[in-house]
């Protein structure tokens, strides 16, 4: 385990020494994430026109913690994946004493501390626009404590979902693509276009039993801080880990299935 610790150290350093190399690069993927701070304006001038089940300044600070969730969440890893095996790069990593998804993920862990100066950047940008609405806003050291948990479950939980559609690239050269149906209802049910209280009352609580919520809305919601609206705290994470355990299993599943399947066309 001490061994393991080690090179697991020795590759976030060098992973992020990379990420300070392409620093230029990490700026222009964190500017690419501020679609929650337009989605705030829009929604903010919503709940001043009455009607609306929260407030202009729930909205800003929803969008607020929905931009922090997804610059600490985001996971690129199976084009990362897919592009190893297609242009045999994986064979090389399965020589090394490792499992290659450690590499993955100290390339993403390493990338999100690269990206912590430009999240602070943007993060005060956001309070300058939307002062009206974030300057009463004092989240309690328990509610940041329970939001860090949540953005790890979250981070954990997205990082083995798309690590097991890359896992597909095995048996074909798009698994990206399938990605990308994943995508579609992410969109839409994660919270990331709207919080889950401007749907309707039979469709959320649907969607909580579904990964989809635990990647965006609970944790920001759990950010913002007040009671939960749908659910427990205890009750987020049981089922956040449920689904990350169960997509786990499948990953492990499909990882031994295609390495036979990768070695059997030569590799």
């Amino acid at each position: 385990m001490r061994t393991f610790a080690r090179k697991f150290r020795v590759m976030l350093v060098a992973h992020y020494a990379l990420a300070l190399t392409y620093r230029a690069e990490v700026f222009i993927w964190a500017l690419s994430g501020t679609l929650p701070l337009i989605l705030a304006g829009v929604w903010i001038e919503a709940g001043k026109s009455g009607g609306r089940p929260l407030e202009p300044e729930d909205y800003a600070r929803y969008f607020f913690c929905t931009f922090i969730v997804r610059q600490l969440t985001l996971v690129w890893v199976v084009w990362e994946f897919e592009s190893d095996v297609v242009q045999g790069r994986l064979s090389s990593k399965l020589l090394m004493p490792i499992d290659p998804m450690c590499r993955y993920l100290a390339q993403h862990l390493s990338e999100r501390v690269a990206r912590i100066p430009v999240l602070g950047l943007l993060g005060g940008l956001f309070f300058v626009l939307y002062w009206e609405q974030m300057r009463g806003w004092r989240p309690g050291l328990s509610d940041l404590g329970w939001a860090a948990l949540a953005i790890v479950g979250t981070f954990a939980l997205r990082f083995t979902v798309q690590y097991t559609f890359g896992l597909l690239a095995f048996w074909t050269e798009r698994a990206h693509s399938v990605e990308q149906l994943w995508y579609l209802p992410y969109l839409y049910l994660s919270g990331l276009i709207a919080p889950l209280e401007e749907f309707p009352k039979l469709l959320q609580q649907i969607v909580l039993f579904t990964p989809f919520p635990y990647l965006i809305y609970f944790p920001s919601r759990v950010m913002m801080g007040g009671d939960l609206v749908h659910f427990s705290l205890a009750q987020g994470f049981a089922v956040m880990l449920g689904w990350t355990v169960v997509v786990f299993i499948l990953q492990r599943i499909l990882w031994r299935l295609g390495l036979k399947h990768y070695s059997a066309m030569g590799a």
